[in-house]
């Protein structure tokens, strides 16, 4: 496991306590660098969407158990929000949660001619997913996806 998937990892497990005094619940964390700043992400949910005193309140409590544990040498900024309306799918729980509903996705390589790809999802695995495009399902690789989230409607 890389060091970025330890604090990860790490950070989530000192945020389910957190998550689940304030009533909601994780949807991912990650540990990214741009433009040369190191960012910890927490993304919270729950049914009726968060609000930001909900994200205040996480961000507080999170701020302080990691300011207490210490385990991140560099200087970051930490943020807590929601993961948005089109919301990126990465793990199996966000696939699960996420079947019968409209995803876009996009490949490294193009296929057919496209990389883009939009239709229902209908099932996935350890190596795959399936979406149904026009009546018909379409089976793509999890390596061969760059990004898959949720399609906005307006």
């Amino acid at each position: 496991m890389s060091r970025k998937e330890n604090i990860e990892n790490k950070t989530e497990e000192l945020l389910k306590p957190i998550a689940e005094a304030n009533g909601v619940s994780i949807y991912d964390v990650e540990y990214v660098k741009e433009a040369g700043e190191w960012y910890l992400r927490a993304y919270i949910d729950k049914p009726e969407g968060v609000n930001i005193n909900d994200c205040v309140n996480v961000n507080h409590a999170l701020s302080d158990a990691l300011d207490e544990d210490d385990f991140i040498e560099e200087a970051y900024t930490l943020e807590v929000s929601s993961p948005g309306l089109g919301r990126t799918l990465k793990k199996d729980r966000h696939f699960a949660n996420s079947l019968g509903q409209d995803v876009e996705l996009k490949l490294y390589k193009p296929l057919d001619g496209t990389k883009e790809f939009s239709g229902v999802l209908k099932s996935f695995d350890d190596s795959t997913v399936t979406i149904t495009i026009n009546d018909q399902d379409k089976t793509f690789t999890r390596k061969e996806i760059s990004v898959i989230k949720l399609a906005l409607d307006f």
